[in-house]
């Protein structure tokens, strides 16, 4: 896959989708709607499902060949043969969409093989939206027609900003943050891929998880943003994440930080 097709043709298509499937999820954040509860205890709403209808049928009408592994369709692991697959969750924090905070978004990944080739997470509530091809740079846009600028994750070193879920934080994450405070200044809660998409847009520097309740479409558009953004996204202990797995959980976590020796969750494990 050329670097040239994915930023002149797939690049500028997958922003169209993306903007569409954003109006789908706002008609319905306007409006009134009730959830579900799924068989993985996560919840779901209609605007997840339309959003994934949407963008599953315009992306398969203009790439019939490529694989799709969403959040609200089967995977039948037939993706596992493909080249080239979607990844994408149509509502990323759902939990936050329910309660009305806008801290939403819409992760479109394209992945070549196992490793994310092109990410895309849009924020319905504010219009903004970041995106990135590999070896291409990251981006921001503020809103649609603006002119896209090309974001890199901040130099700091210490004063560190750390992002954390505003649904899931548990005892080791927290154990974390008390261990190595004297490098972080402040902590935020904020949901979904927004958070990594701050760090590569230079205004915060760590996040990590060390659950399991993440899969590879909570993760994999946000990955490719923040790493061509100059910044990491790997597991809690270092190691890369790939894509295109036959499990879709994250089961060691992640850890997102804008300098390699900010992974403190890395260090936290190593002197446990």
């Amino acid at each position: 896959m050329s670097r040239e097709w994915l930023i002149n043709e797939v690049l500028p298509y997958a922003i169209d989708v993306a903007y569409g499937a954003s109006e789908i999820i706002m008609n319905v954040y306007h409006s009134g709607f009730e959830y579900e509860i799924k068989s993985d205890d996560s919840p779901v709403t209609i605007a997840d499902k339309k959003a994934d209808a949407f963008i599953r049928e315009r992306i398969s009408k203009k790439y019939c060949n490529h694989a799709f592994l969403t959040e609200e369709s089967e995977d039948d692991k037939s993706r596992l043969n493909c080249k080239y697959i979607w990844i994408i969750d149509p509502l990323d924090g759902t939990k936050n969409f329910i309660n009305r905070d806008g801290e939403f978004a819409i992760n479109i990944a394209l992945v070549e093989g196992h490793t994310p080739v092109l990410g895309i997470v849009m924020i319905p509530n504010t219009g903004e939206m970041y995106y990135a091809v590999k070896d291409y740079g990251a981006y921001y846009v503020r809103s649609k027609g603006d002119k896209p600028t090309q974001i890199s994750v901040s130099k700091k070193v210490k004063d560190l900003v750390l992002l954390t879920s505003v649904f899931h934080v548990n005892d080791e994450e927290i154990a974390v943050a008390n261990k190595y405070r004297e490098y972080i200044k402040e902590e935020r809660k904020v949901g979904s891929a927004i958070k990594a998409c701050l760090i590569a847009r230079g205004l915060a520097e760590v996040s990590f998880r060390f659950n399991a309740n993440t899969k590879e479409w909570d993760t994999c558009a946000p990955q490719i943003i923040v790493e061509e953004a100059g910044g990491f996204f790997t597991e809690p202990n270092g190691n890369p994440i790939t894509y295109n797995r036959v499990d879709v959980y994250n089961r060691n976590g992640f850890s997102i930080y804008n300098l390699e020796e900010n992974n403190y969750a890395k260090k936290y494990l190593e002197n446990k």
